[in-house]
């Protein structure tokens, strides 16, 4: 197991959380909060992680019939993800499938964020 830091701990699950299909390109200062929260409850990145694919997952690979959801506004969107993951332990290679079966849309958002940081003036980086 890797020790990491509080701070990093909250990095780590926020980079991740706006990098989601779906999600806002910034996080707020209660997401950053909730993540602090996460990791004085100790819960582990891979567990985040995996809430973080199974939920995205359910909404992105959806009936074309289906209408669209709504944008995910916070990151207490996955708080009961997290809660079913804690509980049911999926198998891991099921985690990477849908992992997989996101790249696409991942690689997506990671240009639009891209774009974002290019587009900010230089004083505010």
């Amino acid at each position: 197991m890797t020790i990491c830091t509080r701070q990093r701990y909250v990095d780590a699950v926020v980079s991740n959380y706006v990098r989601l299909p779906g999600t806002p390109l910034r996080a707020s200062r209660r997401d950053r909060m909730l993540a602090a929260a996460l990791y004085d409850r100790g819960i582990p990145l891979s567990i985040v992680w995996a809430a973080f694919v199974i939920a995205a997952a359910r909404r992105a690979i959806r009936s074309p019939t289906q209408p669209a959801l709504p944008a995910i506004r916070t990151l207490h969107y996955f708080v009961p993800a997290i809660d079913e993951i804690l509980d049911i332990s999926p198998d891991p290679r099921y985690v990477e499938y849908l992992a997989a079966k996101l790249k696409s849309l991942v690689a997506q958002k990671d240009r639009l964020l891209e774009q974002q940081a290019a587009a900010e003036p230089t004083s505010s980086r």
